[in-house]
Order: C-alpha cells, then structure tokens, then sequence
C-alpha cells in the first residue's frame, strides 16, 4: 500500500471533494474536522498559553480556521475576519498591536486564480512585515495553488498546513520562500483517495512510508547477509569527502565498507575510519569479489586525478551489475545510454551539476526539476535521480517522482551530499533493502533530512560530520 501523500491540481482536489459529497458526506463535517486538525497540530507545535491571531477571510480556508476556536481552550485566542481588507486593516493593525505569538492565516484558499487588488497587498504585507510567525491554512494567502506564483503579493509562512493532499504550486521552487514548512492534515473526512478517484500528479514522503523498513535482522544474522559497499571517494584537497560518505555508509549498517581513495589521500583518510577498510587506488584495481554495491565520485575533484579513474568509473556505470550510486564529480565521467537491465543506477546531482550534465543552466533546472530529472533519468539509461535540494525529488523517467518534505537549509553546507551518498550506497549494498529500491532511496533521503532537522532543532551550529553520527534507518 502507497502511504505517500499525492499531489494533486486544484481541479483535482475539486474533484476530489465532489466525490466526497456525492457519497454522502457532508461538508460542514469536514470543515469541523479541518479546524479540529488545525487545533491538534497547534497544540502540538505552539507553546500553551501563547497568543494566536486567526486572520480569516470570507471564502472555506476562513471557516476552516474558524472551526479551530473551539479546540484551542488554554491559548489567547483572537479572531480578525477580513471582509472588506480597505475597513478591516485597522482592526487587523489594532490586534497585531497587542503581540500575538503566532498569526494563523485564513484569508485565501485555493480559489483564488486572480491578481490581488491593492487593499488586500496591503493585508499581506502587513501581516508579512510584523516578524511573527505565520500558520499558513493550505496554502499561504497570494500563492497561485497550481503555479506556485504569486498574485501580486503572498503570505510568507512558516508552516503551511495543507488539506488532505499537497496542492500542485506548493512543490515548485518558486514557492518555496512562502511555504516554510508544509505539513499534510490527512484525516479530514474526504472519502479515502485513492489513485482511481483522482490521478496524483507526483508524491510526497511521509514517516507512515517507512514504518518498520528496513525491515527487522534475524537474530542469526552475520556480516555478510548484510553487504559490501565499495567507496571510490577522495583526492588531493578533498579527503574529508572520502571520510564522511564512508561515515555515512557505516550508519546505514552493510556488512562491510571499503573505500579506495588516490594514492597521495590513503593517510588522512585511513587514520580518520576505524570500522572501514581503506585502500589506495592504482590501476589495477578490482572490486572484491563479493561486492553488492559501490559508490563513486565524493570528492573526486582534483584535476590531477589519473584518467584511469574516469574510464574505470565509465565502464563501472556501463558494465557492473551491482548498484552503483553516482555523486560529485563522477557524474561527468557517466556516458550517456543503456546500462545492465538489472543493475540499480542512482544519480545524485544538485541543480548545478544537473544543469551542466542537461547543458541547461541551474535556474533552468530549477523552474522545472520535475522535467529535469525526466530527461536526466532518460540520457542514462533509466537511472534513479536524487536532485537535490529545497525538497529533494527521487524518480526516473516514466514514474511519478517523490518529494521530500524532510530537511532544511542547513543541509546547504560541504559534506552533506557525500553522508547522504555513502547512507545511500550502503543501504542498497543490503539485499533485503535492494529488493524494494523505491522504498530504500526514498527512505534514505527521508532520514538524512530527518536527521538535519533534528540538528537544527537544537539551535546550535552544527557541520556534515554532526550530520554523519546522527544520520539512521
């Protein structure tokens, strides 16, 4: 059973909803639950007592707010209902005077298709300009449901908690400075969805996905039921990313690591890894014969490294049948066409290196990374991308792909990619996790982001080699 959320069109979620009351459902009673789901997450996330501010608008996303006054006993609550923004902006100013710690916002759903009028700019910028943290009610206020655009102005939220499935516009990169964080209220009273009533438009993670995955050991389990990645990771200047992917890949628990690194990297890398075995690179290097997966390119990057390197990391991606998981600066070295039909290949790109592989540039990849990763996938062989990033997705052309919810703009720091590439290759070095790809990849980007996330919650610095120890299945 598929726990991700879908993605769905404003249409879409329409049609939805009409099949909803047509089996009978009423909705006034999901409204009431919409506004119950509000107060729980609340509840959860914001600290008892605090002052809430309820700016609700004429339209369902402000009776959905509204229904959440009854549930919120124990907080300072404060309704605002913006009507007639040119009238109502005084009382809005008078209840942002008296300090609110959280503003929940209600004045727009996903009706709205048409450019703002001035008076309601003014609404938003206001509520934009104050510095308290904003609630978003499915989508923030101004923001284009389909597009992600918005309407002359938009609400910038710090959490956006959106009804029964993702709406299309919250997704696209040019949303992203409004949504903060988006969270799915799912039990709301629609009739279950499922794929029949309405065709997602791509998923979205959720914890529920990867309860007990991986799945558990046998208690007469040994080593070597567990894997052998091979990491092909270090250079002159970059041994660091050697010793983080192979931290990475530790945490995910293969049998074995070994990482081979160039000649001049085999002392700075070997003295930082204990558990790993390390070997220096010559070219007569062969994997060990009882390789399950490999990993190449974390901190590949200095010009001087052997052409050998290269050409073996070709003919790795074009001949090996094991999984195989390209990152940094291998990705220049993959050729373009079919690869084994059994063997698992995984790209790692950010919207830089996707760009110079696509000859597109990095904005290019960004307005679209939904096609991009389609025709990446496509150019080799079929290839499950990782395109990271502010909601990283997963796929490969002629699949839905997967976006991540997990993780935060502390992953924008050197080392993160190269943890996430060894979490990775390790996790399909295991053959119970191989068996169902689509879980593992997913999965694994879920936890590395899980794992920033708690980082960052601690509000203390913190680098990829924090990320490294507290990275888990």
């Amino acid at each position: 059973m598929n726990t991700s959320v879908p993605v769905l069109s404003t249409d879409g979620m329409r049609a939805w909803e009409q099949a909803s009351w047509k089996s009978g459902l009423r909705e006034r009673e999901v409204i009431t639950r919409v506004g119950a789901a509000l107060a729980s997450w609340l509840r959860g996330n914001i600290a008892p007592g605090s002052r809430l501010l309820l700016a609700c608008g004429k339209g369902h996303n402000g009776d959905d707010v509204r229904a959440a006054v009854p549930h919120l006993a124990g907080f300072a609550v404060e309704v605002v209902d913006v009507r007639d923004p040119a009238t109502d902006l005084a009382r809005l100013q008078g209840a942002l005077g008296r300090h609110p710690a959280v503003i929940i916002d209600g004045l727009f759903g996903i009706g709205l298709n048409r450019p703002l009028e001035a008076p309601w700019i003014r609404v938003i910028e206001l509520l934009n300009q104050c510095r308290i943290r904003i609630v978003a009610m499915d989508v923030p206020s101004g923001l284009d449901a389909d597009s992600g655009q918005t309407l002359g102005a938009a609400i910038r939220a710090d959490w956006t908690l959106t009804v029964g499935a993702v709406k299309r516009g919250l997704i696209r990169m040019e949303a992203a400075e409004f949504t903060g964080r988006i969270v799915v209220l799912r039990e709301v009273g629609l009739l279950p969805w499922s794929d029949s009533l309405v065709a997602p438009q791509a998923w979205v993670g959720d914890e529920a996905e990867f309860e007990g995955w991986p799945p558990p050991r046998r208690s007469t389990a040994h080593k070597g039921d567990f894997g052998h990645v091979v990491i092909l990771a270090g250079s002159v200047g970059y041994h660091g990313a050697a010793v983080l992917a192979a931290r990475g890949a530790l945490r995910a628990r293969p049998g074995l690591v070994t990482v081979v690194t160039a000649p001049d990297t085999y002392l700075p890398v070997a003295s930082q890894l204990a558990a790993a075995m390390v070997r220096p690179w010559s070219p007569e290097f062969r994997l060990p014969p009882k390789t399950t997966a490999v990993v190449v390119g974390p901190g590949l990057a200095d010009p001087g490294l052997p052409d050998g390197i290269r050409r073996w990391i070709a003919d790795l991606w074009s001949g090996c049948d094991v999984p195989v998981v390209a990152d940094a600066s291998a990705l220049d070295a993959l050729p373009s066409g079919a690869v084994p039909p059994h063997g698992i290949r995984v790209v790692t790109p950010h919207a830089g290196e996707a760009g110079r592989l696509l000859g597109v540039s990095p904005l290019e990849v960004q307005s679209d990374r939904i096609g991009a990763l389609e025709r990446l996938s496509s150019r080799l062989g079929k290839a499950w991308v990782v395109l990271k990033g502010q909601g990283t997705l997963v796929g490969r052309s002629g699949e839905l792909p997967w976006w991540n919810p997990t993780g935060n703009s502390g992953l924008a720091q050197g080392g993160s990619g190269d943890v996430l590439a060894g979490f990775l290759g390790a996790s399909l070095a295991q053959p119970a996790l191989a068996a169902d790809v689509v879980r593992t990849l997913r999965g694994a980007v879920f936890r590395h982001g899980q794992a920033a996330d708690r980082l960052e919650a601690t509000r203390e610095p913190w680098s990829a080699e924090d990320l490294a120890r507290l990275v888990r299945w």
